[in-house]
């Protein structure tokens, strides 16, 4: 009756197991469809990497390729994003790594770093080196691994990124420890120590103990080692990390072992068995089962010792454990030995090998296996990059039939209704020119407007200062015109190059003004500033407004610009803000002065932003604000500039 009520019981757990995979494919499936729904942009490649990774251990059950991530690599080449596509080959990386695949992992991490860099994303780079360095560890390729490592922890430590320094570092000590180079190992180890203690990350506390425990080790200093351990210990108690704690309890074992202080070490290799149970990996369980045993015939105890071994290689049968297999029966071995028992010893030397030559083949066969995922992979990515290629092809040709349909349907219906709407759309085309040759005119204006501003300004600062400093500023100087004449040749530029121009110009004014102000340039997040564009020499004026007219005459505190991005509703919204005087005293001042003309440059850009709504229909305009303190007196000015949003793709 029990063995029928545990059957049933077994079929239900079986019936709920179903029950829940099956709601699990429907939830994956639902999300799949909602973001496939989705515009093919790069937020679309981020979230189907977003669900990837959410969804990632479903894939691994079912042994499945991560369908979230194959949607994104051919959109994310379709759109050239070379962020995303580092981004996602790093995700791709390190899911092959996870399950053993190093030569794969190593292929789509290299990629990753080829895009970090061509996206220019120092962070991104360190997080592909630092990837890259972890595949060739696992492959026993520790000079490569080690030049991975140290790039990534060169650029880390120039944007002061921590997480980064520390896998870096702690990659470096484990390739040092595995060296045998034991000094350079401790050095390393207490580096990444300091760094995850100031960051409170436990866990990495714990390992950089239990790693500083093994180097210890190696140079037999075994009280310091066995310091360490404890340390370990007693953090991976803390955070309840059962593998951690079966790792120490372990390594308490052979350090005791190595002092021959066998007592000791028989009751921590007690406590690694116990807490192996929590673990869902065996292994464990059996390497403790080997520890033991390895210490039981350290003490001629070798019927005992058996045992133990043998309950390793039991359990290492059955989980398939091949490793542990090899190492069991070579211990085995040297117990036989060690006994008298040479034909035994023999027999289980033999096995050793067996187990050995099994795992070599099974290596060879798994190399040759990724080698031909890498083929296919680099095969795949040929055909997406022909299939987009003869994509575009028969788009241009669809759109070319259809211009071409069109434009005899045009020519029929104008022949047929008459010259009336020929004359009015020849009327409009004709009104149009007109204000593209007008917007071309005010753009080019710009030009000798801010060459005769800036070189007013060098006359000055020559006469003021030194020759090295002038001779600097009109270095600079040249390099902003050379920037400024490449941009103003165009109707857009990109976002990035429109603000590199910004950025120099306001560096110049800063040190023509003795460092009176500081500015801070922000960009929205959703913002791609190498896609977006922007009209040339569009913010300069208001900006230069802002320094001349409000901030020059601010004596009682440091001055202050700030430039806001930001994209709104297909529309970029550009804000300038400054904490200067005010337009009221800023005129009062100019009127004292005697200077009563008004500024070229503002009256070209408020033309500049009215054709430029004129000819786009689009919502483009200027908006000024007075800004005042809590006692209502002025506390300086803002300026909003709103633009149509434009886009390279």
């Amino acid at each position: 009756m029990s063995i029928k009520i545990l059957c049933f019981l077994g079929l239900l757990l079986i019936g709920a197991g179903w029950a829940a995979d099956a709601q699990d494919s429907l939830r994956m499936y639902h999300t799949l469809d909602s973001i496939r729904k989705l515009p093919n942009d790069t937020a679309k490649v981020s979230a189907l990497i977003s669900a990837g990774k959410q969804y990632g251990r479903y894939f691994d059950n079912h042994r499945s390729e991560n369908q979230f991530w194959q949607d994104a690599l051919p959109l994310a080449h379709k759109l050239r994003s070379a962020r995303s596509l580092a981004l996602l080959y790093n995700e791709l990386g390190t899911a092959k790594r996870n399950k053993s695949q190093y030569l794969v992992a190593e292929d789509y991490h290299e990629k990753a770093i080829k895009y970090a860099e061509d996206a220019n994303d120092t962070l991104m780079m360190c997080l592909s080196f630092n990837n890259t360095g972890v595949d060739c560890r696992r492959q026993d390729k520790l000079q490569q691994a080690f030049d991975y490592h140290l790039r990534a922890l060169q650029l880390a430590e120039k944007i002061n990124d921590t997480r980064n320094i520390c896998v870096a570092t702690n990659s470096i000590g484990n390739i040092q420890l595995t060296a045998e180079n034991y000094e350079d190992a401790v050095r390393h180890f207490d580096r990444a120590l300091k760094l995850e203690t100031e960051s409170h990350n436990d866990l990495g506390v714990a390992i950089n103990l239990g790693n500083l425990g093994y180097a210890y080790q190696g140079q037999h200093k075994l009280d310091l080692a066995i310091q360490y351990y404890h340390r370990s210990l007693a953090v991976n108690q803390k955070i309840d990390n059962p593998t951690g704690m079966a790792i120490c309890y372990n390594a308490l074992g052979t350090a005791y072992k190595e002092k021959k202080d066998y007592a000791t070490a028989m009751e921590f290799l007690q406590k690694a068995l116990v807490v192996n149970d929590k673990v869902d990996d065996k292994v464990h369980v059996a390497e403790s089962y080997l520890n033991i045993g390895k210490l039981l015939s350290a003490q001629n105890k070798h019927d005992e010792a058996r045992k133990y071994m043998q309950q390793a290689i039991d359990l290492s049968i059955f989980w398939n454990f091949k490793s542990m297999l090899m190492e069991a029966y070579k211990a085995l071995a040297a117990d036989y030995k060690a006994s008298g028992d040479f034909r035994r010893s023999l027999d289980a030397a033999d096995k050793s090998l067996l187990y050995k030559d099994s795992i070599l083949n099974e290596k060879s066969a798994m190399a040759l296996k990724q080698m031909q995922a890498i083929y296919e992979v680099d095969r795949k990515d040929n055909q997406i990059k022909t299939l987009e290629h003869d994509k575009t092809l028969g788009e241009l040709k669809t759109k070319r039939n259809v211009v071409f349909i069109f434009a005899l349907a045009g020519f029929l219906l104008m022949a047929i209704i008459g010259g009336f709407f020929y004359i009015r759309h020849r009327n409009l085309e004709a009104n149009k020119q007109t204000l593209q040759l007008e917007l071309k005119s005010l753009r080019s204006q710009m030009n000798p407007h801010f060459i005769f501003n800036s070189l007013s300004s060098i006359h000055r600062y020559i006469w003021s200062n030194n020759q090295e400093e002038a001779s600097d500023y009109l270095t600079k100087f040249s390099r902003l015109m050379r920037l400024i004449l490449d941009n103003t040749q165009h109707t857009f530029v990109t976002l990035n190059k429109e603000l590199e121009s910004l950025r120099l110009y306001l560096d110049l004014e800063s040190l023509r003004c003795n460092g009176i102000f500081e500015y801070n340039i922000r960009i929205g997040t959703d913002i791609n500033d190498e896609e977006v564009l922007i009209p040339p020499m569009i913010l300069q004026p208001y900006v230069e407004n802002a320094i001349w007219h409000g901030l020059v005459h601010k004596h009682d505190d440091k001055g202050r610009l700030d430039i806001d991005i930001v994209l709104k509703d297909r529309s970029l919204v550009c804000t300038i803000t400054d904490n200067g005087i005010g337009r009221q005293k800023a005129m009062e001042i100019k009127e004292k002065k005697g200077k009563g003309h008004n500024s070229v440059g503002m009256k070209v850009t408020e033309g500049r932003i009215d054709l430029i709504r004129k000819i786009n229909n689009k919502e483009a305009r200027v908006m000024v604000t007075d800004l005042e303190d809590t006692a209502g007196q002025p506390a300086g000015t803002m300026v909003t500039i709103i633009l149509p949003a434009e886009f390279i793709f």
